[in-house]
């Protein structure tokens, strides 16, 4: 029997931790869907009123996007600065090599992201993905609403009405 580490898939949580809704994401940090989407998962929970928090999750697509899973370990290695990193990267999805990611570690002073330093955040990154195909995540960004995959547009009004919030 092999030993494996436990990883919390809730390591990323933006917004009130105790909010009532849970909203997970499965994103990948080169898909320009997800880096569409980003802003506005961002507002939606801002605006929640402590309603809704987020969790992101990594599903990097290896076979398309050459630089997701390095972005998905520099986001780890960034520590408790992910969430910085994880703007970063999104609103930078051309520049995704090691020296960029590099200069975003320095930009958010966060020591080295990349090779030696990143790779003992594999495990979490490959339990992440692993959950995802296990909930049929095929693509990114797939969003699910309290355990509910959510397949409407990402956008504000669509979301809102689809977890109840009503403004």
């Amino acid at each position: 029997m092999t030993e494996t580490v436990a990883v919390d898939l809730d390591r990323h949580v933006y917004g009130q931790a105790d909010a009532p809704i849970t909203l997970v994401e499965y994103g990948d940090f080169e898909c320009p869907y997800c880096g569409a989407a980003a802003p506005v998962l961002r507002r939606l929970i801002d605006e929640s009123g402590g309603m809704v928090r987020l969790v992101y999750r990594h599903f990097p697509l290896f076979t398309v996007h050459p630089f997701a899973l390095t972005a998905a370990l520099a986001a780890e290695a960034a520590g408790d600065r992910f969430w910085e990193m994880h703007d970063l990267l999104f609103a930078h999805q051309s520049r995704l090599t090691d020296p960029d990611l590099e200069n975003y570690a320095a930009m958010l002073g966060v020591g080295s992201v990349t090779g030696e330093s990143a790779q003992p955040f594999q495990p979490a990154i490959a339990a992440d993905y692993n959950s995802g195909v296990a909930a049929g995540v095929r693509g990114t960004p797939t969003l699910f609403a309290d355990g509910r995959l959510y397949q409407g547009k990402v956008e504000i009004s669509a979301l809102r009405s689809a977890l109840g919030m009503h403004h």
